[in-house]
Formats: structure tokens, sequence, C-alpha cells
């Protein structure tokens, strides 16, 4: 079957890693055929690390132009998934986007009814849904054998990062660069995580104390708590300051509970509904039994891979998507509303006030002075680029990094 020639925009950290794995050959289905930045030194840098045999550009505009090419797959700057995937849908393209979403709701939410307009086929980068931990723990949710989901709580403050980090890049820790900061920057896939087990939530309070650990603009210290009108409540709390940090799911339900922590799933099951027992007129209930399940982390590939080769798949021959692109909005519910909690000192209703979250956004945006485009003019060089320059251009070393990966 012929394979699907795709072209990548952004071909910075995450962009790089997807060409260089598409151009190897990991990606069954699909061929590398274009790649495009808006830097030179990358440009240059894929003109060596791909022999010359792939079509270089400096706008994706123009990229899209190319009669050859059947996908595009984003890794840009945050602002721009919406308006780079928009545009591609509506030039035919299949498109996969690099996470998150976008950056507020309404850009997402118009990005979405393109793709449904164009009958493409739309994916994001959601690839911790692979895990097989998080798809095992799923299926129990499913199956109903931890019962009616009574709450869940996350600890996932185990994404330290150095004030060097920050510094790296002008764009980082600002509104204007990345529109937020631990819940648009790292916490996208555990907030997707989050509402592909339970849902999305009916309504938010949380507390995102900006600059806490750095010298940011942003939040790095983060505590939701949402509840849903099904009776369920959740509580996530995240940080980029704490180390050595916590990585801890569990859900609660009425005949067990599942926990997820440090590289093992344990489901602790009753034979029983503890609701039964509750309402039962006897005094002294017997305990129930609860059985006890662990599944360790299985060896698997990586899933971005399985990603790319499940994006492919859909494309040649109809393949149920792992993460379809319309759903990247819901864990954007989440967090938009995270930060209009915070703003507004108040619960936050789902659906949000999109207006009054981007007017709020707009005046963060302009108290630092800055213009995006500037900022992404004048960005510094990340480390992990500059090393990649003393890199046998094209080696297995331009892989995935383990920073990631589910970090337990």
């Amino acid at each position: 079957m012929k394979q699907v020639r795709v072209g990548v925009v952004g071909i910075g950290n995450m962009g790089s890693a997807h060409a260089v794995s598409i151009f190897q050959g990991k990606a069954g289905g699909l061929s590398l055929a274009a790649v495009c930045d808006i830097s030179r030194s990358r440009r240059e840098w894929a003109e060596a690390a791909f022999d010359g045999r792939v079509k270089i550009f400096s706008d994706y505009r123009e990229l899209l132009k190319d009669g050859e090419l059947e996908a595009v797959i984003i890794a840009t700057p945050h602002f721009l998934h919406p308006e780079i995937a928009g545009a591609a849908l509506k030039g035919g393209f299949h498109v996969l986007t690099e996470k998150p979403a976008g950056v507020f709701t309404s850009a997402v939410r118009r990005m979405n009814a393109a793709a449904a307009e164009s009958g493409k086929v739309f994916s994001i980068m959601l690839n911790q849904r692979t895990d097989p931990l998080f798809q095992r723990l799923k299926e129990s949710i499913e199956e109903g054998r931890l019962g009616e989901i009574k709450s869940m709580v996350w600890i996932v403050n185990n994404w330290y990062r150095t004030q060097a980090y920050y510094d790296s890049g002008s764009w980082r820790g600002t509104w204007s660069g990345e529109g937020g900061g631990i819940l648009i920057n790292q916490c996208p896939h555990n907030l997707d995580i989050w509402q592909w087990l339970i849902g999305v939530p009916d309504r938010i309070r949380a507390v995102c104390r900006t600059a806490r650990y750095h010298d940011i603009q942003v939040e790095d210290d983060v505590a939701i708590y949402a509840e849903y009108q099904s009776g369920v409540s959740a509580c996530f709390i995240s940080s980029t300051g704490e180390y050595p940090g916590t990585n801890r799911l569990e859900i609660s339900g009425s005949r067990g509970k599942a926990v997820a922590e440090n590289g093992k799933l344990r489901l602790y099951l009753m034979d029983c509904d503890e609701r039964e027992l509750c309402r039962s007129s006897e005094q002294a209930m017997p305990e129930p039994p609860v059985s006890f399940e662990e599944y360790g982390e299985e060896e698997t590939e990586d899933g971005h891979i399985l990603i790319l080769r499940n994006f492919a798949a859909a494309i040649r021959n109809g393949e149920k998507l792992i993460a379809p692109g319309e759903e990247g909005l819901n864990s954007l519910w989440i967090s938009n509303a995270a930060y209009l909690s915070q703003w507004t000192g108040d619960w936050v209703e789902l659906p949000l006030n999109e207006v009054l979250f981007e007017a709020l956004l707009k005046e963060r945006q302009e108290r630092e002075k800055q213009d995006f485009s500037d900022a992404l003019r004048h960005q510094k060089e990340e480390p992990q680029e500059a090393a990649a320059r003393g890199r046998e251009p094209g080696t297995s070393d331009e892989v995935y990094e383990r920073r990631w990966s589910v970090r337990w």
C-alpha cells in the first residue's frame, strides 16, 4: 500500500524527533516529504539530517501549496496549532497536531469544525493514551470493575524544572509565548488522561500560583478541585518546583479503588457494592473481602511512534484513532477553567465564558510588554537543539527524550 507523504511544520524538539522517526522508517505508512521552520539554523540542520532528500520551507503556507503532500504534522508553539491545522484541513490535508490543541477553547472549537467539514483524518499527539497501565485502568472503569466512580485524586509534581529551563527561551514561562505555565505546557497529557478516564467536570475551583518557585510570568504551582453533576469529585495537584516529586493517581469507586504509582497499577476490588453495605439495617456488618491485582510496566514502543503509526493506518485503511484531534478540546476546557477560576477568584462552570477568558488572557499578555511574534523571532536556542548540532544528523541519537515519557 502506498505510503502517506507527510510534511512536518516546526522542527524544534518534538518536530525534529517526529521527522527523524518518519525519515528512518519507524512510523510505518508515513514518508517524510517536507519540513518547515522559521529558524534558518533549523532548516540548515534539516538539510544535513535528511541528505537533501526532503523539501524544506520557511513558511507553512508555502508548504501547504506543495501538490505532493497528503498530510501535515504540526509541532509549532501552542498558539499556532489551531491556525495551521485549520488551514491544512481546509486545504484538504490530513492533520496530526502536537498537544496542547491550542491555548484557548474558541480557537480549538473552530479548528474542530474545520476538521468535521473536511472529512480528513485529524489526530492529536496524546501519546500517554498508549501506556498499557492507563489503558488497563480505563478498561477496568468501563467494565464497571470499580463500580460507580466516587472520586479521583492525582498528585503529579514530578515535573521539576530549573530556572535555566525557563531561561532557555524568551517565550518560555510567558502568557504571550506559551499561553500559560505548567497546565498548558507540562500537564496537557495528565489533564487528557483525567478526562479520558472519568470525563470533563461540570465546575472547577482552582489556585494557580504564579512564580512560586521560578522567575516567570505564569503559574508553576497548581491545585484544582472539580465537581461533576453525578457527584464525582476530582483533585489535581501539580508543580514544577518540587523535588523529588510524586506521581500518584487514585480513583475510588463503590466496588474498590485503583492506584497508579511507581510504574504499577494496583486494583483493590470488592465482590459487592459498598453502598449496599451502607444501606444495611444491621449495625455491625462483616467487612467484605478485598481482592488485589497488580500490573507492572510493560515493554512497549515509544508512544509517539505508536500515535504516528495509528495516524498513518487511519488514513490508509480507516483504523480507529487512538487520540482523535477533536478530543484535544477536553483537556483545554479544564486548564482554561482553572486559569479563569484563579483570575476571578470564583467557581467556573463548564463550558466556560470564552469571551471573558480571552479578555483576561490578553490583559496578561499586554502586561508582559512583548509581542508574541517578536518573541518567536528572538527566542533563544534550546539546549536540546544546540546539542543536536553535535550529533551526526539523522542518527539514532535524534530520538524522543526520556523526559517526554510517563515519569512515575
